[in-house]
Order: structure tokens, then C-alpha cells, then sequence
């Protein structure tokens, strides 16, 4: 089996393919992490037949439905996934078949109610279920700590104690553990009483994961990030530097509307010398009156940048074909020593 680890923070993607084929799988990919996989499999000579969610994820980015479209390959996860751009969905016991590889579902619900850890050769890829030294939370949505006691304690550690485990996740460093190893050493596999555990889990107090809501809308819905928004506005959108902009403001011969996009108190507090204020929120019902030269080079301006990305993309969707943003924004500015107008003036 060729096999290849991907780390990204803490979150753990596998990319696995049977060498006489050249077919593979990639199990939990992350967003960020989308061109290395495809240069992976390139490296290896892997074609992925199959992108696998071992379950909804709460702290990362899902890269499945942009590769699902990119490599026209099918998603699966488990039949219990809310995600509607799922192809395959499996059950416990199920194969996909990978090449001679045979990959078999494990339902094992508890830190969510779809999640499954996969079984090939002599590895267990065991998601959020079972973590090197650790276990999956449950106090996200549909977590069950009652469902994680029977997902290991009757299923996953009762396989060959053997099998190398490889989760979606870890801090340590550490590339598998075994499941000899996990019943051995993992301080919350030593409460073996369901009602003991269940109160455990229910008592660990653990911080919520960054993007929580973000990642738990993309995931389940198939919805694009804001990341993905800005990366895309930010591909159809030329941009503009401080020291350009500065010199053709003083140049004097008026070739750029300066367009701030922020709230008005913003504006009032500081602003670029000229520009004219038009908030983002008012763009599309507003842009006919204020801006009546669709011919005209206009510039787009926020406080960090980010708005006004999406702001000069939208314009260049309504036929501003001129529209460009300036890089860094009002923050950027201020800090460059540039001149700053106060007021309700332009």
C-alpha cells in the first residue's frame, strides 16, 4: 500500500493507493491543503478514485466537495452525514473497493452521529473516534458520550490489538499508535464503567474549536467559507499598491474613484483624501447613482482589505470592468504615514 500523511496543524489527512493499480483514496482532507494532495498523488502516480469524510467535521475545513468537483470523483461518508453532496454513502461493514485495496466502514458513532473509522490491511483509520491517547469529544453536535462507550468498548478495541491506528487528529507529533498500545496507556480507556465514562466525557470542559459554526455550516451544507469567498473575488480582482495609489493621488489628474466601503463612522473617523464613501452593504442598490461612468477606473478601499475585495469583484460582476482594490486597505495606509482626511467631507 502506498501511503502518505498529511499534517495540516493538528488535523490528520491520509492519502492511501494500491501500488499495483495506481488507484487511491484521500481520507479527511483539509481545505489548505488541496494543490498538495494532487502533487502528491502526481509523485506517487495515483489516480483518487474516492474522497472520504470520516465524519462531520467541527474544526477544519472539508476539502471534499472542492475536490469532488475539481477531480470529478465521488464524496462518501457514512449514511447518516446531513452533508447533501454526498455520492456513496456507507454502512457499517460496507467495502470500497480501491484497487486490490479493500477499505471496510466501521459505524462508530459518539463524537458525531456519522462518524466511521475505516479498516484496510493492517490499519484502522479511526477519525475523531479514537485519538492517540485521547478520544473524540462529545458536546458538539450529535455527540452521544453513551454511543462513544459502544463504538469502542464493543467495536473498535475489540479489533486485533495490533492494527495501527491513524486518526484525523494530533498535537503531539506522534504519526500512529496501535490499538494495543491505545487500551494500554489511554487514560480515558481506563474507565471502563459506561456510566463512569459517559460522566467523564460529559466533564472534560474543553474549549470550542475555532470556526466552529463556519466549519459546521460548510460541512453539513456544502456552503463556501469566507476564505473560499475572498480567494475566489480575489482571482478575478487586480489590485492597487499603496505607493501607486498615493502617487496618482498627487499626480492630480483624477483617474481613479476612490471608493471607501466601509460604515460611515469609519469614514468619519479617517480617510483617504478624496475618496468617496459608498458602504459595501449599499453597493448594489446604491451603485447606479453614485457611480455613473461604468467606463471609469474605480478603486475600492476597506479597513483591512478584505471587503473591499469582494466589494471590487462584485462591480467588476456588474460590468465595472475597471474596478480594482487597494492592497492592505485603510489599516495599511495609516500605517504608512499616508494623509488622512477626518470628517463627513471627502
Amino acid at each position: 500500500m502506498i501511503f502518505e500523511a498529511v499534517a495540516s496543524g493538528g488535523c490528520r489527512s491520509y492519502l492511501i493507493g494500491c501500488e499495483e493499480t495506481c488507484a487511491a483514496a484521500l481520507i479527511d482532507p483539509e481545505l489548505s491543503q488541496i494543490d498538495r494532495y494532487v502533487a502528491l498523488a502526481a509523485r506517487d502516480g495515483l489516480r483518487i478514485r474516492y474522497l472520504i469524510d470520516t465524519h462531520t467535521h467541527a474544526d477544519h475545513f472539508s476539502a471534499t466537495q472542492q475536490l469532488a468537483r475539481q477531480l470529478d470523483v465521488p464524496v462518501v461518508m457514512h449514511r447518516s452525514s446531513p452533508a447533501p453532496f454526498v455520492d456513496l454513502r456507507l454502512q457499517g461493514g460496507e467495502l470500497l473497493v480501491v484497487g486490490r485495496l479493500r477499505l471496510q466502514a466501521m459505524h462508530t458513532p459518539g463524537h458525531t452521529r456519522d462518524s466511521m473509522c475505516l479498516r484496510v490491511d493492517e490499519c484502522v483509520f479511526t477519525g475523531d473516534t479514537l485519538l492517540i491517547g485521547g478520544t473524540g469529544r462529545t458536546d458538539l453536535p450529535s455527540g452521544d458520550a453513551g454511543a462513544l462507550y459502544e463504538s469502542l468498548f464493543d467495536g473498535v478495541l475489540r479489533l486485533d490489538p495490533a492494527l495501527k491506528i491513524f486518526p484525523a487528529h494530533e498535537y503531539k507529533g506522534r504519526s500512529h499508535s496501535t490499538i494495543g498500545q491505545e487500551l494500554a496507556e489511554n487514560l480515558r480507556l481506563q474507565t471502563r464503567d459506561r456510566s463512569a465514562f459517559m460522566e467523564m466525557m460529559q466533564n472534560l470542559n474543553l474549549t470550542m474549536p475555532t470556526h466552529v459554526t463556519e466549519a459546521l455550516r460548510t460541512n453539513m451544507s456544502g456552503g463556501k467559507t469566507v476564505a473560499q469567498m475572498l480567494s475566489e473575488a480575489a482571482a478575478t480582482v487586480p489590485f492597487v499598491s499603496l505607493v501607486e495609489l498615493k502617487a496618482c493621488l498627487e499626480s492630480g489628474k483624477n483617474e481613479l474613484v476612490v471608493l471607501d466601503v466601509r460604515e460611515r463612522d469609519a469614514y468619519e473617523a479617517g480617510h483617504i483624501p478624496g475618496a468617496q464613501l459608498l458602504p459595501r452593504g449599499q453597493l448594489e442598490l446604491r451603485v447606479n447613482d453614485e457611480l455613473t461612468d461604468p467606463t471609469r477606473r474605480i478603486l475600492a478601499y476597506c479597513e483591512f482589505g478584505r471587503v473591499s475585495t469582494l466589494a471590487a469583484a462584485t462591480l467588476r460582476q456588474m460590468g465595472f470592468q475597471s474596478a480594482v482594490a487597494l492592497d492592505g486597505g485603510m489599516k495599511a495606509w495609516r500605517e504608512a504615514g499616508y494623509a488622512v482626511k477626518a470628517g463627513k467631507e471627502s
